[in-house]
Order: C-alpha cells, then sequence, then structure tokens
C-alpha cells in the first residue's frame, strides 16, 4: 500500500464533465452547483472568485492545500477488527466492514447502507454508477476530482465545504482515494469520509458519515470503515 501527496491544480475540467456522476447527498436535499462559486482556503486567500448571490463561500482546508495525509491501514486484508463485521457483495464487487451494532436499512440510489440504531444520520452508503475509465486517475488530478466531488456532489447550495484531509493508495492493483471532509449550513454541520475507486466498468463511492459533535467521539471508529472499503474483479 502507498500513500502519496497531493497538491491543489485547480484544472479546469470537473469530474462531472468526465463523469456523469449523480447527486449523492439525497439526505440533505442538495442541489447541483452553480458554474461560479467562490473557493477559499482557511487562510482566507481567495483561489477562484466569481460572485454569485446563491452561493455561500466554499471554504477549502489548509490541510487540503499543504496534502496532509491520514494512515491508511487494509482493514480487509488483517484479521477483522473487535466489533465489526464485514460486509461483501460477490456480485457487485466490494467490501468492506461496519461496526456489529449497526443495521442495515434503505438509502435512495445506494446499493448498500448500514447505520448506528439511533442516529440515522452516522451512517455508511456505496453507491456505484458505469463508466468506461479503467482507473480513478482516468478522472484527472485525485485534487480535483475530490475537490469536484465534495463541493459538487456532496455538498448542498447553503453549506460551506471544508477539505480536512485527502489520500491515496493502492492495493491488489487497484487505486483508492479517501478525503475527509466537513459540510457546515446555519442549523447543523455535518463530517464524513469518503472514498472512491474504480472497477469493473463502475465508479464506485462510499462515504461515511456522522453529526459534528458524534465526529469527534466516533471518527476513528469510523475511519476504520473507510479504510476498509476494497473492490473485487466480477
Amino acid at each position: 500500500m502507498a500513500a502519496s501527496s497531493l497538491s491543489l491544480s485547480w484544472a479546469s475540467t470537473t469530474i462531472s464533465n468526465k463523469l456523469n456522476v449523480p447527486h449523492l447527498n439525497e439526505a440533505l436535499q442538495p442541489t447541483s452547483l452553480p458554474i461560479n462559486n467562490t473557493l477559499k482556503c482557511m487562510g482566507g486567500t481567495t483561489i477562484i472568485e466569481e460572485s454569485h448571490h446563491n452561493r455561500r463561500a466554499l471554504l477549502l482546508g489548509f490541510g487540503a492545500l499543504t496534502a496532509t495525509l491520514f494512515p491508511s491501514t487494509s482493514v480487509l486484508a488483517q484479521e477483522k477488527p473487535k466489533n465489526y463485521v464485514a460486509y461483501v457483495d460477490t456480485e457487485d464487487g466490494y467490501s468492506y466492514y461496519y461496526p456489529s451494532d449497526w443495521r442495515d436499512f434503505d438509502f435512495l440510489a445506494h446499493d448498500s447502507a448500514f447505520k448506528d440504531r439511533y442516529m440515522q444520520l452516522h451512517n455508511v452508503r456505496v453507491r456505484f454508477i458505469p463508466t468506461n475509465k479503467k482507473d480513478i486517475h482516468d478522472l484527472g488530478s485525485m485534487d480535483q476530482v475530490i475537490t469536484d466531488l465534495v463541493t459538487k456532489v456532496y455538498s448542498s447550495p447553503n453549506q460551506e465545504a471544508t477539505i480536512l484531509n485527502m489520500e491515496e493508495r493502492s492495493e491488489g492493483g487497484k487505486n483508492y482515494c479517501t478525503v475527509e471532509f466537513r459540510l457546515e449550513s446555519r442549523n447543523f454541520a455535518v463530517c464524513s469520509f469518503a472514498t472512491i475507486a474504480i472497477a469493473n466498468g463502475r465508479y464506485y463511492t462510499m462515504i461515511v458519515v456522522a453529526n459534528d459533535r458524534r465526529w469527534k467521539k466516533f471518527r476513528n471508529q469510523l475511519k476504520v470503515i473507510a479504510d476498509s472499503f476494497k473492490v473485487m474483479d466480477i
């Protein structure tokens, strides 16, 4: 497994043009971002600035700009962690671990989903869409792909998006990229890990979510889920 540094290049081509990615944040009633928006780093330096009266500023964390990486482990390649259950979908070609006290539930347009028994927003879910790409790097630079994923797919127009960390790993001939990010609106904030991979003519996306308060307590538990996501040939 190898991790590589990322540096935001702000390429002009977006993931939406490369791949027809539907909006993934249905639980928060998102809509696609307008073409014009404002991107800022946490220090306040404007990266791209175009006016739009309906869009709040999108904040990209300093950790993303400096490509701070968090350590990754191949969970499924090791002994199953205590208090986790393996979910393996041999038909659709992916697997991951989730906490043993979570319950499966239906989440719109997703292939699998599990949630905390008490907090529905505390959950993991996986979906995939067709693609002619062979690898995530075929989508373009990972800094731009991840930035577009967070700001144009997962965030709503009334949210501020802060990218906290990004990481690449390679395992079994498959490449993965994971991003940790925070979405904040007037009434609440949520934090997430999202992991992407391409295999079997499919673009897979896993997202692990919790509200801001629970994230502080359960982040490491949720990181195990994000690190465990793997795709397999079918």
